[in-house]
């Protein structure tokens, strides 16, 4: 095992940037330009892929499933069904990555049957993912992991111990390049069930690059998970979240996944390297010296006069005789004028 796997042409994992997926999931409404435009969207806020999903209804559910509460009205129907109507077409999937590679990003999907399995290895994709419920079929885990593409794993609702059933099928069947995604499987999901702390140790226990599969509502948890190590993000997204369907409502925007990807960019070059050090540049050039603190007199001082405490205040700016050295100072003589708010220079006593 390894803490780093490539995706493409980008490395993911110690040392390298956020992988980010945008999930556009069933979000294309089985209209194959909604999905070219979710492709374009994902391509402008800076996403490095989207991600489908590859499915039948009738394999996925059996007819004796009970019905989804949380789907609302649309959990009216039985799963099989609805996911056979939201289903993608998998004769788009070959268009739908050309035009993935047209734009520059890369197209994923998961597979649900080891028939979307052999139709992703044949067109190429970087990695297959495998969804948090699938994640106990260690027959399709192992099915996947035999094409020897990198594998991304969900955990969502695993424990340890599910989780390591999973990694140690993916391994014996020949994966080398494995990736988990810390999730909860709730749609949306609440902020208390995150747990974001489990990325590091995911990380910790199995060696791999470890990020978040996001289904809250906003764009602010997916970049703190970053701060706390996460290196691959993914997160739901929609062209409209007034759009029928499943994810739309807990999905983000095209706007809000371009704020989202900027942010987790930003915090990587905020995390810095650990090292304290003294001013950066930037701040040295004005700031060190005009917003720091100087001995300064606090009232008019004649030359030859000896300096006390009392005549002496701290104030800004920095680039007089530190505050720290004001001890030094009492005691010496003025050996010029000082007016009444200077700035306390050695070359003055």
């Amino acid at each position: 095992m390894t803490a780093r796997i490539t995706l493409g042409t980008k490395v993911v994992g110690a040392g390298a940037p956020c992988y980010v997926i945008a999930e556009a999931g069933a979000n294309h409404n089985r209209d194959l330009d909604v999905a070219r435009r979710l492709i374009e969207a994902a391509a402008d806020a800076g996403a490095d892929a989207v991600k489908f999903q590859t499915y039948s209804g009738r394999t996925l559910y059996s007819t004796k499933t009970p019905r989804f509460d949380y789907l609302g009205e649309l959990g009216a129907k039985p799963a099989h069904e609805l996911l056979e109507e939201i289903a993608l077409p998998r004769e788009w999937q070959p268009l739908l990555a050309e035009h993935c590679r047209d734009r520059g990003i890369e197209f994923l999907s998961s597979p649900f049957d080891r028939q979307a399995v052999d139709e992703l290895d044949a067109i190429g994709v970087a990695a297959l993912k495998i969804a948090s419920f699938e994640l106990v079929d260690l027959g399709l885990v192992a099915y996947a992991a035999s094409t020897g593409r990198p594998l991304i794993l969900s955990t969502g609702m695993c424990t340890l111990a599910e989780i390591d059933d999973a990694v140690q099928a993916a391994r014996s069947a020949g994966a080398t390049q494995i990736a988990l995604l810390q999730c909860a499987s709730l749609y949306p999901a609440p902020a208390h069930v995150m747990n974001l702390r489990a990325i590091p140790a995911l990380a910790q226990a199995f060696g791999v690059p470890v990020g978040l599969s996001d289904h809250t509502l906003g764009v602010h948890i997916a970049p703190a998970a970053v701060a706390l190590g996460a290196q691959l993000i993914e997160k739901h997204f929609t062209l409209d979240r007034t759009m029928l369907g499943p994810d739309h409502p807990f999905a983000v925007e095209p706007k809000e996944l371009a704020e989202l990807v900027t942010h987790v960019r930003d915090i990587e070059v905020a995390l810095g390297d650990g090292v304290k050090r003294g001013p950066a540049p930037e701040e040295a050039a004005e700031m060190y010296t005009k917003a720091r603190r100087s001995l300064v007199a606090a009232c008019a001082i004649p030359a030859g006069t000896m300096i006390t405490a009392a005549m002496l205040c701290v104030k800004r700016p920095g680039t007089g005789i530190a505050p720290k050295l004001q001890e030094a100072v009492v005691g010496r003589v003025a050996r010029v004028d000082i007016d009444d708010d200077d700035v306390l220079t050695w070359d003055m006593l």
